[in-house]
C-alpha cells in the first residue's frame, strides 16, 4: 500500500457526515413534537428492538473507529488515507461507521415512538451518500488503484 505524503489531502468532503444524521435527529424531533405527529405503536417489544439496534450501531461504530485507531489513521474523510483498511468490520461493509449512524437513527426512532427519526435515516444516507460515500470512493479508487477495486468487488458497500 502506498504512504501518505505530508501535502496529501483526503477524500473532497466538504461537510462532516454525522451533522447529516444529527440534523435528521432534530428534524424528526420538530416533526414529531410540533408540526406533524405520525401515530406509531408504542409497544414495549418495539421500543427493544429499537434499543438493540441502537446498540448495534454502536458496536459498529466503535469497532470501526478502533479499527482506524489500530491502524494510526484520521477516521475524518478529508484526512489522507495511508494505506486501505480492510480488517474490522471493514471486512462486511466497506462504510459501517455510515451503517452504524443509519442504524442508530432507526434504533432512537423506534426506541422513542418517533417514526419520524426511522423514517428520515433513509435520507439521511442518501444525503450522505452524495456527500461523503461517493467522493470517498473517488479518492480510494485514485490511490489505490485496483487494490481498492478488488476490495469493492469481495465488499458491499452498506449491507
Amino acid at each position: 500500500m502506498q504512504q501518505a505524503d505530508s501535502t496529501e489531502r483526503g477524500a473532497k468532503v466538504f461537510f462532516p457526515p454525522p451533522l447529516v444524521y444529527i440534523g435528521s435527529i432534530v428534524l424528526g424531533a420538530l416533526l414529531q413534537y410540533t408540526i406533524a405527529p405520525l401515530p406509531f405503536p408504542g409497544d414495549p417489544w418495539i421500543r427493544i428492538v429499537g434499543v438493540i439496534i441502537v446498540v448495534a450501531g454502536l458496536a459498529l461504530i466503535f469497532s470501526a473507529l478502533a479499527t482506524f485507531k489500530r491502524t494510526g489513521q484520521d477516521p475524518k474523510p478529508w484526512t489522507p488515507s495511508p494505506e486501505l483498511i480492510v480488517q474490522g468490520p471493514y471486512r462486511w461493509t466497506r462504510n459501517p461507521m455510515y451503517v452504524g449512524l443509519t442504524c442508530i437513527l432507526v434504533g432512537l426512532g423506534l426506541a422513542l415512538n418517533n417514526l419520524w427519526l426511522s423514517l428520515l435515516a433513509a435520507g439521511a444516507l442518501l444525503a450522505v451518500h452524495f456527500i461523503a460515500v461517493l467522493p470517498e470512493e473517488k479518492y480510494l479508487q485514485e490511490k489505490f488503484g485496483s487494490s481498492y477495486v478488488e476490495y469493492c468487488t469481495k465488499v458491499r458497500r452498506y449491507i
